[in-house]
């Protein structure tokens, strides 16, 4: 019942986001269900504010260059905005949840290898500034299971108690390998996009994120009750295949069915 409900951008250019007013006020009148907006200056975080959107989210990457490719803004002037977000967070009646995801957390497809020590410095000044949640993203799909437990394990570590999550995409195959290494680290919160949607203009040849139908499958087949009906999420992408014809859409539970159990008889 959590969902990234769109952007706050500018609609001139990014028209796709033009509505997002409206599709915050649809997922706040669906009982139980959670929206998380996302802000990449402060005009977008007052925006969000403005509209009492239960979570608030902020990208920066641990990559400078990718930051500048992606914001046009400083790693700095990303962290301000944070900062800037949690003041207001605080000052306001209405006290949605910071979250911060860090880009290219596992590499960058435009700086190369990333220090993980430098990532886990960002998550620091993060959760000192007040942040509610971070994950770490593995933007271009660069990231093998090994890195993936590793760099979870080391922020686990740092969170105190708060939960923390991964951001995964499927490029090089690995994104469920990679999402049972951060579950297994103590990662709680995985995004997914259905049909594995999605991509970065800044993030040359990613794919969309990790099949949320595929993802619900392993964390319901490695422990966890998720309350999501996996039946009823194939029959959604129906909808994104009338609505979206030309977008290819990935998945293998989706293609293979649910497996259907049965005892053995004497």
């Amino acid at each position: 019942r959590h969902f990234e409900v769109g952007s706050f951008l500018p609609a001139a250019k990014y028209p796709m986001f033009a509505d997002v007013r409206d599709v915050i006020e649809t997922v706040a009148g669906l009982k139980g269900a959670h929206g998380a907006a996302l802000t990449l200056n402060k005009r977008g975080i007052v925006d969000a504010l403005e509209t009492g959107v239960p979570e608030i989210g902020c990208v920066i990457s641990a990559s400078e260059e990718h930051n500048q490719a992606n914001t046009r803004r400083s790693r700095e002037d990303s962290l301000q905005d944070v900062k800037d977000l949690c003041a207001l967070r605080d000052a306001s009646d209405h006290k949605p949840l910071v979250s911060v995801g860090i880009a290219m957390s596992f590499g960058c497809s435009i700086a190369g290898a990333v220090d993980p020590d430098e990532v886990l410095h960002i998550a620091d000044r993060c959760y000192e500034m007040g942040v509610d949640i971070v994950s770490l993203a593995d933007t271009v799909g660069y990231a093998a299971p090994r890195a993936v437990e590793s760099l979870s394990a080391a922020l686990y570590k740092r969170t105190n108690g708060r939960t923390f999550g991964v951001h995964l995409h499927d490029t090089r195959g690995l994104g469920l390998a990679n999402a049972t290494a951060a579950l297994n680290a103590g990662a709680r919160i995985l995004d997914g996009a259905m049909g594995g949607l999605g991509g970065c203009p800044f993030a040359p040849n990613a794919t969309g994120n990790i099949v949320f139908e595929d993802l619900v499958f392993l964390c319901e087949g490695q422990g966890f009750t998720t309350g999501i009906d996996i039946a009823k999420l194939i029959e959604i992408r129906r909808l994104l295949e009338q609505e979206m014809p030309t977008e290819p859409l990935y998945g293998a539970v989706a293609k293979a069915g649910l497996p259907v159990f049965s005892e053995m008889r004497e």
